[in-house]
Parts: C-alpha cells; structure tokens; sequence
C-alpha cells in the first residue's frame, strides 16, 4: 500500500475520495470561552466582601471580639499597617457553596435582631453578586454592646 493509497477512502458509492476531501472542520475547544477553566475564590477573600458588607449596616460598631479588636488596633498603630476588614469574619469556601461565621458588636439601642437579618441580607446579596458562590448560611454571635458613654478600645492615632 502506497503513502497515496493510505490518502484516499472509498465511499458507499464506490467513488474513492482523497483524505482532505473527508475531513471535517476540527472544532477547538468546545463551549462558551468563558466556561473553560476553574475558578477558585480564596477564604480571605470572602471574608472581605463579607467583612465589608457587614460594617456597611446601621448598628454595627465594629467586628470582632473585645480581645481581636484590641490586637487589632495594636496592630493598625505599626507603621504600614492597615484597619483589618477581615477581623470577626470566617469563612469556608467550597467550590459552589460558602458559609460565613460573623462576631459583631452593636450600638446600644438597636434592635439586635433587626441588625443580625440586616447584615445577613447585606452579606448574602454582597458575597453572592460578587463571587457567585452560593451562601449557604451566614452565623451572627453578637460579642459585645457599644454603650454611648463608652470610650472606643481603638484609641486615635496620636499623629493625623
């Protein structure tokens, strides 16, 4: 059998067709370009969205125990250091689902279960929109109420 030979196909009709003349246009790829691949979403950076999410709702005074709040500030008075948006926010991450755990402290006076739908709403709708990934559920212990009288644990910084 010749190299030609090994080109060429005989069809039902009898008629012998080059191998070109056979071929089908090869398609690559397959599918939408935007499906091809993963995409994974760290921890920290759900924790963010939610940890931002949440301070954005009325009658919440911070996040975080008394103990990481005070960490915290220490940790904002070093030179480079930055107010930790993560702080009172864990999250776990799977590939289409996520759950969140939320420690808050709310002002005085505020209903505290108007405050816990509020911030799960704003975290659901946040973390959802932005990442894509299901919340599955989103766990609020309130650490802490901040009363008018009392001074912050985060003491301003002594240079503006």
């Amino acid at each position: 059998m010749t190299d030609m030979d090994r080109d060429r196909t005989q069809t039902s009709e009898g008629e012998v067709e080059s191998a070109a003349q056979t071929r089908r246009p090869v398609r690559r790829g397959g599918g939408d370009p935007g499906s091809r691949g993963r995409t994974t979403i760290a921890d920290g950076v759900v924790e963010k969205i939610a940890g931002l999410a949440a301070r954005d709702v009325v009658g919440v005074h911070a996040m975080g125990s008394g103990l990481s709040r005070t960490l915290g500030a220490v940790r904002d008075r070093v030179p480079g250091g930055s107010k930790s948006v993560t702080r009172g926010v864990k999250a776990e991450v799977g590939e289409v689902q996520t759950a969140l755990d939320l420690e808050i402290v709310v002002d005085y006076g505020v209903s505290i279960a108007d405050v816990a739908r509020a911030v799960r709403e704003n975290v659901v709708a946040a973390v959802e929109r932005m990442t894509g990934l299901e919340v599955v559920e989103v766990n609020i212990a309130v650490s802490d109420v901040k009363l008018p009288d009392e001074e912050d644990e985060e003491p301003e910084p002594r240079i503006q």
